[in-house]
């Protein structure tokens, strides 16, 4: 096989990738909270091949050799947390994040054992659902029924959050939920805790488990958490660094339909060059094969 038919068929494979994070991309265009995935390609290898000295003329300035490559490969997938644009839905149970932060969520599994288990996972999509418990309270939500993680009036962490029967929720930009009595509009309000937010250090090391969830990988240390995701904590906030909650709003996907169809395209007519370059070189080991002496 010779070298061209080695560079086309290595770099069509990666183009398939790019090809396959492109289609993902425009098929999320209108799922909340989506953000888009970037690839990273680099070079397999590239090596210098001489040339005899024969090639050595006067007045030749470029050195003898050229460089021959082997193809590219993707190194790397990206989460985009590019802001998405925010829309207006009135509703009290859809959020918007403002910065790069996720909202928690409580996922129940079952482990090799049988058992149940409760992992959490983070997500962008802040459309929940205010779901009746046993107790005739409500409790916040996904669509999918994972419980949404909040910070309680005693400060303990990863709890349910709770809305007591015959009261409003209104939450706050720093994400402290206020309830406020459906019957006695002057009553003052009761804090009901806080909805757990995290800001993302270094997306890159996100895995995407499907269903517009991320979770960190199998086996990683607190110390290794905390170098991926920070607790947000609105006292210790920064103007340039702040995460911020808007009620009654939810975020759209951050997908550019206009560039993902750019980068279809390029996608596209590089893979029909590498498709061309690998029939031209069957054709000339063909000729090869076929020529007598």
């Amino acid at each position: 096989m010779n070298n061209s038919m080695i560079n086309s068929s290595v770099s069509m494979h990666s183009l398939q990738q790019k090809l396959d994070i492109l289609s993902n991309n425009i098929a999320n265009i209108n799922t909340n909270g989506f953000k888009k995935k970037d690839a990273s390609f680099e070079d397999v290898l590239t090596n210098v091949q001489s040339q005899p000295e024969g090639f050595r003329q006067q007045g030749r300035f470029s050195p003898l050799g050229f460089n021959q490559g082997w193809g590219s490969k993707l190194v790397q997938i990206q989460t985009n947390l590019k802001q998405g644009p925010i829309q207006s839905t009135g509703s009290t149970s859809d959020f918007a994040i403002q910065g790069d932060g996720l909202f928690q969520i409580s996922v129940s599994k079952v482990d090799g054992n049988g058992n149940q288990v409760i992992q959490p996972a983070w997500t962008r999509n802040g459309a929940f659902n205010l779901t009746p418990d046993a107790n005739g309270d409500t409790v916040l939500t996904t669509k999918e029924g994972h419980f949404v993680t909040g910070i309680d009036n005693t400060g303990a962490e990863d709890k349910p959050i709770v809305i007591p029967a015959g009261f409003r929720p209104v939450v706050q930009p720093d994400g402290v939920i206020n309830g406020y009595s459906e019957q006695d509009p002057n009553a003052e309000p009761l804090i009901l805790g806080r909805i757990k937010l995290v800001r993302v250090v270094r997306p890159q090391l996100l895995q995407d488990v499907g269903d517009n969830l991320y979770t960190l990988p199998a086996g990683i240390t607190e110390a290794e958490k905390a170098n991926i995701l920070q607790n947000v904590n609105p006292g210790l906030d920064t103007t340039n660094n702040r995460v911020t909650l808007m009620q009654g709003f939810l975020e759209q996907s951050n997908v550019t339909l206009s560039d993902e169809m750019t980068d279809l395209v390029m996608v596209q007519r590089a893979l029909q060059l590498n498709s061309r370059a690998i029939t031209s070189s069957d054709q000339m080991m063909n000729i090869a094969n076929n020529l007598r002496g």
